[in-house]
């Protein structure tokens, strides 16, 4: 079925989008400046940050301020991205973060971008944060290791003040798959991991370790065991038996190889 093409209106000036995507997203695609912390292509779109607000102004959706990120392109939709009222909404949502995750650089770098330098809200610092009072509870690290991977290896604990992200009861977990997703979508960089030895260590996931993939060939620890085993499991086709085990450099070799032999007509390069 043939995509559909709409046309759109961001600040009285017209641009075409497909249907149904992100408002966001054609922002972001025009180069039109709209902040945002909690939106991911991998993730379905939720609103968490609510910095992403623009102003309904026209168009078949309901007027007023909305999350551009869940708003869909629809033909003649029309929205503001930078009023008065949005520009206060975003001053005090920065405020908030600057609050709730005052070591991130990301955080400070970004709201003073908007001319947010300082805030009045109680500064939240715990010495003892494993995510180094940084995250901002925007859900992505959750919901990546949960909708994507499937795994679930983490979620929210504790209640109001108190909320986290975390292990089950702040312990190591063995349903982790050291896969990192997570700290690939962190927006504020709260998620450390680090390979030490034979071991990969969630260190802001209760210091979880997972043990790594030894390469038969050469001997170098490459990726998880658990990682591997779950990429292996999902390959279509499957994975030749002589590249499994081995690392991306001797993998590379092996496949060059064989592309040189197949080329010299040794061997078949289905071989």
């Amino acid at each position: 079925m043939a995509q559909k093409f709409v046309t759109i209106q961001i600040n009285g000036k017209e641009y075409e989008a497909k249907e149904g995507e992100s408002v966001l997203s054609v922002a972001n695609r025009e180069n039109i400046d709209i902040p945002a912390l909690c939106h991911n292509e991998a993730l379905e779109p939720y609103g968490a940050c609510r910095l992403c607000m623009v102003d309904v102004v026209g168009g078949p959706t309901k007027k007023g301020m909305t999350t551009s990120c869940t708003l869909k392109a629809a033909d003649g939709l029309a929205v503001i991205t930078d009023t008065d009222e949005i520009k206060n909404h975003r001053r005090v949502i920065f405020e908030l973060y600057l609050a709730q995750a005052p070591g991130s650089e990301v955080i400070r770098d970004m709201a003073a971008k908007y001319g947010v330098t300082e805030t009045r809200f109680e500064k939240k610092i715990v010495p003892s944060d494993p995510l180094g009072n940084k995250c901002i509870l925007c859900g992505q690290c959750i919901r990546v290791c949960n909708e994507v991977m499937g795994i679930g290896a983490i979620n929210y604990i504790g209640r109001g003040s108190n909320t986290r992200v975390n292990t089950p009861y702040l312990e190591p977990t063995s349903t982790c798959i050291g896969c990192g997703a997570c700290a690939d979508v962190c927006p504020t960089n709260a998620i450390r991991i680090e390979d030490i030895d034979d071991r990969r260590v969630m260190k802001s996931w209760s210091n979880t370790a997972v043990q790594l993939k030894q390469c038969r060939i050469c001997g170098k620890y490459y990726a998880p065991n658990p990682l591997a085993d779950y990429a292996y499991e999902k390959m279509d086709p499957q994975l030749k038996e002589e590249l499994k085990d081995v690392c991306p450099d001797c993998r590379r070799k092996i496949v060059s190889k064989q592309g040189v032999l197949a080329k010299k007509g040794e061997i078949t390069e289905n071989a």
